[in-house]
């Protein structure tokens, strides 16, 4: 079956050749694009919705969440409000939580927190493990992921357990822990953080994830300067997240990563060795009062930025990447086109989903072009604009998910 979208008031497709089209039209055939134009030319299709001058976007791409957990940290994030400074110790109680919780729980809740995403927009979520902390329940979180997402990371170096040896812990992540998530991942990360995983200890694990295969991201410079963009970058991780704490020479090593990336005849899209993407969480760094991440200097400066929800029940219980863009404009110095094409075209880049058809038959996401994934959101504006001029409302009107509508 084909499905035509006519009188689009902005189709922004977030692709180099085609840029923003105005009373434009989309076909999709399955799930993928199969035509995109003036309304005017479009051909003829099986069914058709009238967009009525709404605008289109690419939908969502969030490229960092925490979505399988059980339990609540109100009282943390109170007495954050209240004054007290974040650090990663809250973790700890998400895992006892998360051990107690039935596999028909997580996955039930991890499915309505995928649905919430998507109501405001979002097709594509990848997660992370690392509530589990223990051999059985990493396997187990990663199982229930790769259930509900379409990217799952295993984030066994989240946080050192309780009476655990650091060392020890760490260990276990590059062995035991490792074997037993492999078969539900494709990415693997390590929170380099004070209070987390020294320089040392995230090195044994990006080099034990590597050898196992998997691609590789890193939690890094959110509680202060450290060393993990320089692990990012040395390691070729196609990300490193947070990225509050940046110095001059972290964004122009960020930059320096991509010098062999050669720009084609779509903007972002290119061939040559890919650089690491900085991914910024505006919700995050709300919710934990820490200073805005650089995404200004970052973009200057010529480093991709992706912009994601952090979902998590400590420091950023909220999916919505429409707060988030609005956030990046009103707060971040982006440009609603940058804060767009950040959460979008930004998100794949962050996750390998920006072009083409992978060796897993997984098509592009974040973009609107002939051949990629039908991954749609309309908004009941005329532009995407109203995203930070209205912020907080509730615009989503449409949102197609390969090909099929779910809003």
């Amino acid at each position: 079956m084909s499905e035509l979208i006519s009188n689009i008031g902005e189709l922004m497709t977030q692709d180099g050749e085609l840029g923003t089209l105005y009373n434009g039209a989309i076909v999709l055939e399955g799930e993928r694009i199969s035509w995109i134009g003036p309304s005017e030319q479009a051909p003829a299709a099986d069914t058709h919705t009238d967009a009525q001058g709404r605008a289109v976007l690419p939908g969502w791409v969030d490229s960092h969440t925490h979505l399988i957990f059980a339990g609540d940290r109100t009282a943390e994030f109170e007495a954050r409000m209240a004054g007290e400074k974040y650090s990663a110790g809250g973790i700890a109680v998400t895992m006892e939580a998360t051990r107690n919780a039935g596999d028909y729980d997580l996955t039930r809740m991890g499915l309505g927190r995928v649905g919430e995403a998507v109501s405001q927009g979002t097709t594509y979520l990848e997660t992370k493990t690392g509530y589990g902390l223990d051999v059985d329940n990493e396997a187990r979180c990663a199982r229930i992921a790769s259930t509900v997402v379409d990217e799952v990371t295993y984030l066994g170096a989240h946080l050192v357990p309780a009476g655990m040896d650091a060392d020890e812990y760490t260990a276990l992540v590059c062995t035991d822990m490792l074997d037993a998530v492999r078969p539900y991942v494709s990415w693997a990360d390590v929170f380099c953080e004070r209070g987390a995983f020294t320089e040392e200890q995230s090195r044994a694990v990006l080099n034990a994830c590597r050898a196992a295969g998997l691609g590789l991201r890193v939690h890094g410079n959110q509680l202060g300067h450290g060393a993990g963009v320089g692990l990012a970058v040395e390691f070729k991780a196609a990300s490193v997240d947070h990225v509050n704490f940046l110095t001059d020479s972290d964004v122009a090593l960020l930059a320096q990563s991509w010098s062999g990336w050669q720009a084609g005849a779509n903007a972002g899209r290119g061939a040559g060795e890919r650089g690491t993407v900085a991914t910024v969480l505006p919700a995050c760094d709300l919710s934990t009062r820490a200073p805005l991440a650089p995404a200004r200097q970052l973009l200057d400066a010529g480093v991709p930025v992706a912009i994601a929800s952090n979902a998590n029940p400590g420091t950023s219980y909220t999916s919505s990447l429409a707060f988030c863009v609005a956030t990046a404009v009103l707060q971040m110095g982006l440009s609603v086109h940058e804060a767009v094409r950040a959460a979008t075209y930004g998100g794949a880049l962050a996750l390998g989903r920006e072009t083409g058809l992978d060796q897993d038959g997984k098509r592009a996401v974040g973009t609107l072009a002939v051949g990629h994934r039908a991954d749609l959101h309309m908004l009941r504006a005329p532009s995407a604009t109203h995203l930070a001029y209205r912020p907080g409302m509730p615009l989503t009107s449409g949102v197609w998910r390969a090909g099929v509508r779910e809003i």
